[in-house]
C-alpha cells in the first residue's frame, strides 16, 4: 500500500547534506524496493519508508566534513539509504552529490544520477571507437535512451530493441529500432549488422539477454546493467561510478546536449503512485520524474 505521511526534516550527519527536493527521479529500482523481493536492498529497513534514490534540490543544511557544497547551492545526487526522494526534504551523501551547473534545469539534473552516470559508465567500459556498432537491448526506458543518445554522441551506430510504444522516442534520437513484439530480434539484428555487434548493452536481462548475447563479436563486450548472470555468458556487469566527478561529467554532457534525457512525464508529488506505476509496468518511455517543489 502506498500512502503519504508527515515526518520531521532529517538531520544530516557527517558527510551529508539536507536538501529541499525540487524534482525526484523515478526508477525501476524504486518498485523493487517497495516489493521487498530483493534481499538487503536499502539495508533491509522495515516499512513504512520513503521511495526514490535520486533528486535535485537546494541545500538547507550541512553535516560535518562536507566539502564543496554550501547552504543555498542547487545540487543533484543520490539519497542516503533509508531516506528516499519522494519527499519535500531528504538527505544526500555529499560525495555522491554535485552542484547543478548554470543553464541546467532541476528536472534534467534529477535524471542524471541513475540514467546519466549509468550511460557514461557503460560506454566507458566498452570503450568502442567511432563507427562501431552497439545494440541497446531495452532502449526505450530512461537508461536505454540515455545510453543510446550518448553512444550516438560518440559517433557509434546504434540499434535498439523495445516494444512498439518505444519506437517513436528511440527513432527520434537516431536509433535503428527493432520491435521485439513483432520481429525475431536475433534475425532482425543480423540483417542490420551481418558481422555481429562490436558491443551490446543489456537493460532487460533474463531470456532476452541470452537471445542477444550471441550477437556480439566478442562476448566480453556484452555489458549488463541489471542481470549479473551475464558473466555466465562471458560478458561483464557494469562497473558503476557514482561519485561527484562522474555526476559533474554527466551534467556537462547534458548541458552540451549529448546526454539530454528524454523526459516523457512530470508528475506532482501527490501523483507519485501513478509515476511509479508507469515505470513498474514498463509502459513508460524515457524518464519519469516527480516535481515536488
Amino acid at each position: 500500500m502506498q500512502r503519504f505521511f508527515d515526518r520531521p526534516d532529517p538531520v544530516p550527519g557527517r558527510g551529508e547534506v539536507l536538501i529541499r527536493v525540487d524534482v525526484a527521479g523515478v526508477n525501476p529500482l524504486d518498485h523493487l524496493l517497495r516489493s521487498g523481493l530483493v534481499d538487503g536492498l536499502d539495508g533491509g529497513r522495515p516499512f513504512p519508508r520513503v521511495l526514490g534514490m535520486e533528486a535535485a534540490g537546494t541545500v538547507l543544511a550541512r553535516g560535518e566534513d562536507v566539502d564543496g557544497l554550501e547552504v543555498g547551492d542547487a545540487v543533484f545526487g543520490f539519497a542516503l539509504t533509508g531516506y528516499g526522494t519522494y519527499a519535500e526534504t531528504t538527505v544526500l551523501s555529499a560525495p555522491n552529490t554535485a552542484r547543478i551547473p548554470a543553464g541546467l534545469s532541476a528536472a534534467v539534473a534529477a535524471t542524471l544520477p541513475v540514467a546519466g552516470t549509468t550511460a557514461v559508465d557503460v560506454l566507458d567500459q566498452l570503450g568502442l571507437p567511432a563507427d562501431a556498432t552497439v545494440l541497446v537491448n531495452g532502449v526505450g526506458g530512461g537508461v536505454g535512451l540515455a545510453v543510446a543518445r550518448l553512444a550516438i554522441g560518440r559517433e557509434l551506430r546504434v540499434i535498439g530493441t523495445g516494444s512498439a510504444a518505444k519506437r517513436e522516442h528511440a527513432e527520434g534520437i537516431g536509433v535503428r529500432f527493432i520491435d521485439y513484439t513483432a520481429e525475431d530480434v536475433a534475425a532482425a539484428a543480423r540483417e542490420l549488422v551481418a558481422g555481429g555487434f562490436d558491443g551490446i548493452v543489456d537493460l532487460v536481462g533474463g531470456t532476452s539477454l541470452r537471445t542477444v548475447a550471441p550477437l556480439a563479436r566478442d562476448p566480453r563486450n556484452v555489458i549488463a546493467v541489471g542481470d549479473t548472470s551475464v558473466s555466465d555468458l562471458g560478458g561483464r556487469f557494469v562497473e558503476r561510478r557514482v561519485d561527484r566527478e562522474n555526476l559533474e561529467r554527466s551534467a556537462r554532457l547534458a548541458l552540451d546536449g549529448v546526454l539530454a534525457p528524454v523526459i516523457t512525464a512530470v508528475h506532482p508529488l501527490f501523483e507519485a503512485p501513478a509515476a511509479l506505476a508507469a515505470v513498474e509496468n514498463g509502459h513508460a518511455s524515457g524518464k519519469v520524474v516527480i516535481k515536488v517543489a
